[in-house]
């Protein structure tokens, strides 16, 4: 089995909640997977922060955990998920940022699991495989 994760999990994982740290040592590192929209997101809320010990530390686990986690290829297939999908919730009415259904089209496209806090909303992905790790 393969997992991406999203960036609200990545976050977690920075922040060192207990239960997805426990998750994710819990999961061999070549089923873990990170999405490059994932990494921009994460760096973009850094350098949101102003500067502070705190922005000092999560720049550094950030570091780590990046380091720790390979890599989802943007390949050809995750454009062609990002199409099908794009095309299919805005015919059926329903709005989902572009950067949510880029990274679920990373997890479709490697038949990977999507490991997310937001599986409310990402549900509508259709043919999205989700689980949380909380």
């Amino acid at each position: 089995m393969s997992y991406v994760l999203d960036t609200n999990v990545v976050s977690a994982l920075m922040r060192g909640e207990a239960g997805c740290v426990g998750r994710f040592r819990a999961t061999s590192p070549n089923e873990i997977f990170v999405p490059h929209p994932v990494i921009a997101e994460v760096r973009y809320g850094l350098a949101r922060l102003p500067r502070s010990r705190r922005k000092t530390a999560l720049e550094k686990r950030a570091e780590a955990l990046f380091a720790a986690i390979t890599r989802a290829p943007w390949t050809d297939d995750v454009s062609a998920s990002f199409g099908a999908a794009k095309a299919d919730l805005e015919r059926r009415g329903v709005r989902l940022e572009d950067m949510d259904v880029i990274i679920a089209a990373h997890a479709l496209a490697m038949s990977a699991t999507l490991v997310t806090r937001n599986t409310r909303q990402l549900a509508r992905v259709r043919g999205l495989d989700l689980e949380a790790w909380e």
